[in-house]
């Protein structure tokens, strides 16, 4: 088996002697290891020696039978950018805080490798949302990724006044959303930005996408849940000359003109779990859903 190691770039000290445990299991195991050039430099610093791995690389120029990313879901989000439309399942091993996504320990590593070994786990297609924007090309401007696996939000400027953000599905106008903003979210990213403003949350494999507005101007606008078969236009009032889009976080600023046609992508994000593990055993995990405090 060959796996391709991505990692956030600063570990807690108390997790180094672990990562550094994982390494050595994977070379007694006689796994092809690979490397993503700038989480291999910081862990050679940080620990002092080089950990055993065949090859080291950069960016997304590398192959592999599936992707281990280490640190929090910030890495993972940073780990399904990396691996792209290749579809590599990835296993997320939680160095972070909450984890959603990096839902393994580190401790339980030695289970992970034996399971990824053995074959004993399954995989989940997650959805991503593509964005086309008119006018400027929405790749150059956010280095060539135009998707995002979470959420895009669409925020107002800094202090700026609120924004009006119409909103179609397909051709029919939904609503005129006044507030902050607004987030488009996917099934995976109902747990992120759109679990804070009061979206729902959404089992992860669900045909659909989330429209939550963020401090709406009106006690009608609810967050709505659509068919992701759909295609969201959209388009910004506001009385300054840009507002913000972001993209898993990565945020840009756009011309008050430019519109946004958003859809689902025509790949997906393999994600690998442990046979027997359920997205409620995650939420009752990460969210301590149905623990009754009485």
């Amino acid at each position: 088996m060959k796996i391709a190691i991505f990692g956030k770039r600063r570990q807690s000290p108390d997790d180094l002697p672990l990562i550094s445990a994982l390494f050595d299991l994977l070379s007694s195991r006689g796994v092809f290891t690979v490397v993503q050039r700038h989480f291999y430099e910081a862990l050679v610093k940080d620990i002092g020696s080089a950990p055993p791995a065949d090859d080291v690389f950069d960016g997304d120029d590398f192959t592999a039978d599936v992707a281990v990313s280490i640190g929090g879901d910030g890495t993972f989000l940073r780990t399904a950018r990396w691996v792209g439309s290749k579809e590599i399942p990835i296993i997320g091993i939680n160095t972070g805080h909450l984890g959603f996504l990096a839902e393994e320990s580190l401790h339980d590593a030695g289970a992970v490798v034996d399971n990824l070994l053995s074959g004993d786990y399954f995989i989940e297609e997650r959805s991503l949302l593509e964005v086309r924007a008119s006018g400027d090309s929405l790749r150059q401007l956010v280095a060539g990724w135009a998707y995002a696996l979470n959420e895009v939000a669409i925020l107002r400027r800094g202090n700026a006044s609120m924004v009006s953000v119409h909103t179609f599905l397909d051709d029919i106008e939904i609503a005129s959303y006044q507030g902050d903003g607004l987030i488009i979210s996917t099934p995976t990213g109902s747990t992120a930005y759109n679990l804070s403003v009061g979206g729902p949350i959404v089992q992860p494999t669900a045909p659909c996408f989330v429209l939550s507005p963020i401090a709406p101007h009106a006690l009608t606008m609810r967050p709505l849940v659509v068919s992701d078969s759909h295609v969201i236009k959209t388009s910004v009032e506001s009385r300054v000359d840009t507002y913000r889009v972001t993209l898993d976080g990565r945020a840009l600023i756009l011309p008050a003109d430019v519109t946004l046609n958003i859809h689902r992508a025509p790949f997906v994000v393999k994600v690998i779990h442990r046979c027997g593990r359920t997205f409620v055993d995650t939420l009752s995990s990460k969210l301590l859903w149905g623990i009754s405090k009485r």
